[in-house]
């Protein structure tokens, strides 16, 4: 399971740039509270290989599945949420674990690690907030 302040990595598929390549379809993690995004750690060798290629042939857009096999490797399975699941439940759920380390931080008396949670429980009621909006506009 990877973490970013506070809160647990989505496991979800993105496009990112190397140098002047967009390689599609690339797993990664993406933090619900600060949008940070990391390679999937299963895959970083064969994105970096994959990357140096494309941008050595001169390629501006590559798809990551159409060079890399990706069966039998579990890359979603330490994730506690993924980008299909409904996004309340996904803020709950982070609302719901940040509220666990927080209990713990305090527990341990790591006061910038509480001031921290607090921030990131913050902003986490407030993504909650507007899909609640979201859904008695529609």
């Amino acid at each position: 399971m990877s973490f970013c302040c506070g809160a647990s990595m989505i496991g979800t598929k993105g496009t990112l740039k190397h140098m002047r390549t967009h390689i599609h379809n690339v797993p990664i993690l993406f933090c619900p509270v600060c949008h940070r995004v990391e390679i999937h750690y299963l895959i970083e060798n064969e994105y970096e290989i994959l990357a140096e290629y494309a941008h050595g042939d001169g390629a501006a857009e590559v798809d990551f599945t159409d060079y890399v096999e990706q069966e039998g490797k579990a890359l979603y399975e330490n994730c506690v949420n993924n980008e299909n699941e409904e996004p309340m439940d996904v803020v709950l759920s982070q609302i719901d674990m940040s509220l666990d380390l927080l209990s713990f931080a305090k527990q341990i008396g790591d006061e910038a690690w509480e001031n921290e949670l607090k921030t990131r429980l913050g902003m986490l009621s407030g993504r909650r907030n507007k899909l609640r909006q979201r859904r008695t506009s529609v």
